[in-house]
């Protein structure tokens, strides 16, 4: 039997902790438990049995979430325990060395965002969770950036928003849209969290339309607020399909066409018009030309050969503003191909060539017997250099007379 104790004692290594009321767990020894388990066997169940129950009673601690402005001192208690109880601390799951406690409490000095994370408590040696926390670190909202747009008047309008930095921690926005002490739905858009649509219950009013959205999150509030006219926020989208091509036997000519915005939904009741800008890449500056109507236009003063830019904006005939600059296209006007030779032409260039080259084979032929000469005459006296000459040569005469 103490065989068996000494051999269950050697493989379960330390003494099995003992629950208690509050579900922890004593350090002393259950010698009786031991002794009640003459088997190993079934003292490996019952050990089991009280690992399960162990992290049954840890995995029913509730995790809190708490929020901290970067830059901040923060402290957090370990549940209801006194301020003089022992305990440990760890950090997603790495435990953190004394320097950061106070007491029980853990202290977190000028937090940033890598102190964002799962914070645990334990009691003393047992090692029993007391208390978890989630601690999410960020900043409160600044003041939100409000635009509204219509880009297919007459149907409505779109307001869209963003904050000029992030807060790290969820945001909660909610917008409010006045028209003559009547509040207007914003049907919010499905793929875009930040952006709703307006449709306009009255055209052509005088009363102005008022904005406001706020945005909030657990460290703060902030808003803001735009007042417009019906018509001050028209603003088509760019042009589309916008197509340069150059013109045939014209070198300075490039035909461009375009077509209305597909947004625009009554082109014929409220027309657009355009502008367009055209440059040589060589050149930095633009040339503008507006058109009152029509979806086309031909550039008549390009350089030849040489390759331009062209964009296109439009706007309502009457309100609004200029939309921005459709995609830019590129365009070279037309350049006339070099002609080929015929083959008579092509005939006579080959025999002005045969030509030229009997020419110099001749010439070079005179030069060589010019050599010979000046030779012969270095050699030769004076009075017989004649004579000498006319045997060396005896068709000189005749070759240059012929």
């Amino acid at each position: 039997m103490k065989s068996s104790l000494a051999s269950l004692q050697h493989y379960l290594g330390p003494p099995l902790p003992k629950m208690l009321p509050d579900g922890g767990f004593s350090s002393s020894l259950v010698l009786k438990h031991h002794m009640a388990c003459p088997v190993p066997a079934a003292c490996y169940v019952v050990l089991a049995a009280v690992v399960v129950v162990y992290a049954q009673r840890h995995s029913q601690q509730e995790s809190h979430i708490r929020y901290a402005q970067l830059g901040t001192d923060v402290t957090i208690s370990c549940g209801s325990i006194d301020q003089d109880a022992t305990v440990t601390w760890a950090a997603n799951s790495t435990d953190l060395d004394a320097s950061h406690l106070n007491g029980s409490r853990l202290v977190l000095r000028n937090v940033d965002l890598s102190h964002s994370g799962q914070y645990s408590c334990y009691e003393g040696s047992s090692w029993h969770l007391k208390y978890q926390v989630i601690l999410k670190v960020g900043t409160p909202p600044k003041e939100p950036i409000l635009m509204c747009r219509s880009n297919n008047y007459p149907s409505g309008f779109y307001c869209s928003w963003h904050l000029p930095s992030p807060t790290y921690i969820p945001d909660i926005f909610n917008i409010t849209v006045m028209h003559d002490s009547k509040e207007i739905v914003c049907e919010k858009d499905v793929s875009l969290k930040n952006k709703c649509y307006i449709r306009y219950l009255h055209l052509f009013s005088s009363k102005k339309y008022r904005v406001t959205l706020t945005v909030t999150n657990a460290l703060g509030i902030s808003s803001t607020s735009i007042s417009f006219d019906e018509f001050a926020i028209v603003k088509p989208d760019p042009p589309e399909n916008v197509v340069a091509k150059p013109i045939p036997n014209n070198a300075r000519r490039l035909l461009v066409t375009w077509q209305y915005p597909s947004s625009w939904p009554d082109p014929e009741s409220f027309p657009l018009k355009f502008f367009l800008r055209y440059r040589p890449l060589i050149i930095d500056q633009w040339q503008h030309v507006e058109l009152s109507d029509g979806t086309t236009h031909i550039i008549t003063d390009a350089y030849a050969g040489k390759e331009y830019i062209i964009q296109v904006a439009a706007k309502d005939n009457e309100i609004g503003t200029w939309s921005d600059w459709s995609v830019a296209v590129h365009a070279t006007p037309w350049t006339e191909e070099p002609k080929h030779l015929t083959t008579e032409a092509q005939g006579a260039v080959r025999d002005i060539n045969a030509q030229l080259r009997a020419v110099e084979k001749a010439v070079t032929e005179i030069h060589k017997r010019l050599n010979r000469l000046e030779a012969l005459n270095a050699n030769t006296p004076p009075e017989n250099e004649d004579a000498r000459e006319l045997e060396a040569y005896p068709n000189t005469h005749h070759s240059f007379s012929s």
